[in-house]
């Protein structure tokens, strides 16, 4: 091999005039988004077309990967929870009502008899809350606090109140 037969590959240059080859549009042909110069198109753009990833859910026939919850009802729970049980997924799985890769969902289905806490790795519907004989005493503490902190302001805001109309003179 000879350094003579070595042939080096010029790159071309873009946009030197009309005779260099490559002048006026560069290659890029006329006008459009992809001919000026910061075009940055993401491969899913269809031209403001909702990309076929959007639209493929809609469609009949369409399955989701995305796993489902395991509906689980309270009366199940009460069934085999004691009293100040924490409900947790290991707890669920060691009983076997879940599997280990499953996803636990407790519903507001059937009565809930026991006092029993849930774990953050439990989901449980907005309703239980109201449910739950603990967070019904919970509840309802909170709004006699509320009520009497409420009465002792008024108490404590009256008597200025009518103070004050005393001093405030009618004009006419």
């Amino acid at each position: 091999m000879e350094l003579v037969s070595i042939k080096s590959k010029v790159k071309k240059r873009i946009g030197r005039g009309l005779s260099a080859g490559q002048g006026k549009t560069a290659g890029r042909g006329t006008k459009g988004q992809k001919s000026r110069s910061g075009h940055n198109i993401p491969r899913k753009f269809e031209g403001g077309q909702t990309p076929l990833s959007m639209r493929l859910p809609k469609l009949p026939g369409f399955k989701s990967k995305r796993e489902k919850a395991i509906v689980i009802s309270l009366d199940i729970i009460s069934a085999i929870f004691k009293d100040g049980d924490v409900v947790t997924k290991e707890v669920l799985v060691a009983n076997g009502i879940l599997k280990k890769h499953q996803i636990a969902k407790i519903l507001n289905n059937g009565e809930l008899t026991k006092k029993v806490t849930f774990g953050p790795d439990v989901r449980v519907s907005k309703s239980i809350a109201e449910v739950k004989p603990a967070a019904k005493a919970a509840k309802a503490s909170k709004e006699e606090v509320a009520e009497e902190t409420v009465a002792e302001e008024v108490a404590e805001v009256a008597p200025k109140v009518a103070k004050a109309k005393t001093t405030v003179k009618k004009t006419k």
